[in-house]
C-alpha cells in the first residue's frame, strides 16, 4: 500500500486531491496544519508528501526544510498558487521533488505523483547516503535581477537553477540574444554557496582577442604597448566567487585553450608574466550560438565544450512563452515609470493583444525597449496600441519579411539562370563586403549582423581580401 500525505490549510483542496489520488493501492491522509503534518509524517511514514507553500501564516518552505532534516529521503512536491521564480528556486534548492501550480491540471498532478511514488520505491530498494540539505541563504535579489514568468518553460528553468545552484559545477546557459542569460547566471550565483563573494561578468564578443586575454588573465607591466602597470584579470578578481563568460563562442582558439587549463587545474599566467597563479572560481558560461556547429568547423574546442557543459540550461525565447507577457509588462511598467516620469499604471486590451501577436526576435530586451518607449509617449494612465512601435522582424513586420523573402528568391533564380560559376563564394564575398561597409568596418557588429562568429569573419576577410574595409581604430 502506497501512502500519500497532503498538508494544505484549504480543506476543499485536501478533499479534491484525496478523491483524485486515492484508490485501492493508495492511502491518502490530508491535514491542515504544519504541526499535524509533521505528526502524520512520523506516524504514517508516507511515500510522498504534497505540501502547500503557504499554510496560514506559516512558510511551507520552512516546513519543507524541517521535513528534509528529519527525513532526508522524503519526497516532497510543493504546491502553490503563486509561482514566483524565487519560490521555485528555493523549493528545488531545499530538496523538493517537483513543483505544482494551482489550479492543478489533473493529468499533470497524477503524472508527477506517479513519478514520485516510483522514485520512492527505488529509494526503499537502494539505501543511499545523502548530503545535508543546503542551508537557507535567503531569497532576496536585487529588483533588476528578477526573472519574470509563470509559464511551464520558465518553471522548468527555475527548477534547474534551484537544483544546480548549490553544486560546484560549471553551467552552460543557452538562449537567444535578449532572453535573459545573465539574469539566470546571477540567479545561480545568488542561490549558491558563493553568494557572499564576487560575481563578475565578461562579454567575450565585445573585446578584441588581445584585450580579452588581458581582461580575463591580467597582464604584467610592459607586456604590450600601453601596459604601464600590472593589471589583475577577472579570474584573479573573482577568486573565491563566480565568473560569468557571455558569448563564449566568440573566443579565439588560443583563449579557449587558456580557459580550459583554468578549468582543469585552476592555474594560469598573466599576459607577459612567468608566475603561475592559482584561483578558485566557479565558471558560468553563455552563448546564443550553435557550439556543436562551431566544433564541426574547428572554431570551438570540443574538450572545452564538455568542460563547460556539465549542466546545460536552455532559456526559451519569448515567442515560446507568450503567456508570460502580461506579467512582464506589469513588471516593466512598474520598474520604469518612475524614472521616466510617467503616470502609466496599465495597458489597454488592444495593446496587450498586439504585444502577444508580435514574434519578439529581440526577446525580453526588445519588449523592455517597446515598453519604455510607450511610457515616454503615453499621456495618461493607460498605454494604448498607438504608443507601441515594433522593430522589423516579427509580428507587424511579417508582411514585410515575406516580401523580402520573395525578393531574395527572385535574385537567386536570376543568378542561377546566369550560367556563372562559384556563386556561393561570389555571394559570400559581396555580402561580407557590403556588411563591413554598412557597419563602417566594425568587425563585431558585422559578425552579429551576418550571424557568424568573429573568428569566421576574420577568416573570410583574409580569404576574400577585404582588409581595406576594416576599421582599425
Amino acid at each position: 500500500m502506497q501512502r500519500i500525505l497532503i498538508i494544505d490549510d484549504d480543506e476543499g483542496v485536501c478533499y479534491s486531491l484525496a478523491r483524485l489520488l486515492a484508490d485501492d493501492d493508495r492511502r491518502v491522509t490530508a491535514v491542515q496544519t504544519p504541526e499535524s503534518g509533521l505528526e502524520a509524517l512520523r506516524g504514517e511514514d508516507p511515500d510522498v508528501v504534497l505540501l502547500d507553500v503557504r499554510i496560514g501564516k506559516e512558510d511551507g518552505l520552512e516546513i519543507l526544510q524541517k521535513i528534509r532534516k528529519e527525513r532526508p529521503l522524503q519526497l516532497v512536491v510543493i504546491m502553490t498558487a503563486h509561482g514566483t521564480f524565487e519560490t521555485t528556486i528555493e523549493a528545488m534548492k531545499r530538496g523538493a521533488f517537483d513543483y505544482l501550480l494551482k489550479p492543478f491540471d489533473s493529468e499533470k498532478l497524477k503524472d508527477i505523483v506517479d513519478k514520485a511514488l516510483s522514485t520512492a520505491r527505488l529509494n526503499k530498494k537502494v539505501s543511499t547516503d545523502l548530503d545535508d540539505p543546503p542551508r537557507d541563504r535567503g531569497t532576496g535579489m536585487p529588483e533588476e535581477d528578477r526573472i519574470i514568468g509563470r509559464s511551464q518553460p520558465m518553471q522548468n528553468v527555475y527548477k534547474m537553477i534551484g537544483q544546480v545552484a548549490p553544486r560546484e559545477v560549471p553551467v552552460l546557459i543557452r538562449g537567444e540574444s535578449g532572453s535573459g542569460k545573465e539574469m539566470v547566471a546571477r540567479a545561480i550565483w545568488q542561490h549558491s554557496g558563493r553568494s557572499r563573494r564576487q560575481f563578475l561578468a565578461v562579454n567575450c564578443a565585445a573585446l578584441p582577442e588581445t584585450l580579452l586575454e588581458s581582461e580575463l588573465f591580467g597582464h604584467e607591466r610592459g607586456a604590450f604597448t600601453g601596459a604601464e602597470q600590472r593589471r589583475l584579470g577577472k579570474f584573479e578578481q573573482a577568486n573565491g566567487g563566480t565568473l560569468y563568460l557571455d558569448e563564449v563562442g566568440d573566443m579565439s582558439l588560443a583563449t579557449q585553450a587558456k580557459i580550459l587549463r583554468v578549468l582543469q587545474t585552476g592555474a594560469f599566467e598573466r599576459v607577459g608574466g612567468q608566475e603561475t597563479i592559482q584561483v578558485d572560481v566557479r565558471l558560468l558560461a553563455a552563448t546564443h550560438q550553435n557550439l556543436e556547429e562551431l566544433i564541426s568547423r574547428g572554431e570551438f574546442r570540443e574538450d572545452l565544450y564538455y568542460r563547460l557543459r556539465v549542466v546545460e540550461i536552455v532559456i526559451p525565447p519569448l515567442r515560446q512563452r507568450k503567456d508570460d507577457i502580461p506579467d512582464l509588462v506589469r513588471y516593466l511598467i512598474a520598474r520604469h515609470r518612475q524614472s521616466l516620469g510617467s503616470e502609466v499604471n496599465g495597458i489597454s486590451a488592444k495593446a496587450m493583444d498586439a504585444l502577444k501577436a508580435h514574434d519578439w526576435p529581440g526577446n525580453v530586451r526588445e519588449l523592455e525597449n517597446v515598453i519604455r518607449r510607450a511610457l515616454v509617449l503615453t499621456n495618461g494612465p493607460t498605454i494604448a496600441n498607438e504608443s507601441l512601435e515594433f522593430a522589423p522582424g516579427g509580428g507587424r513586420a511579417a508582411a514585410g519579411a515575406d516580401a523580402g523573402g520573395q525578393d531574395l528568391e527572385a535574385l537567386v533564380e536570376k543568378l542561377l539562370a546566369s550560367g556563372r560559376e562559384n556563386l556561393i563564394e561570389e555571394l559570400e564575398r559581396l555580402m561580407i563586403g557590403r556588411a563591413l561597409e554598412k557597419m563602417k568596418g566594425n568587425q563585431l557588429r558585422t559578425a552579429k549582423l551576418l550571424g557568424i562568429t568573429r573568428n569566421t569573419l576574420r577568416s573570410r576577410i583574409e580569404k576574400f581580401g577585404l582588409k581595406q574595409k576594416i576599421n582599425v581604430l
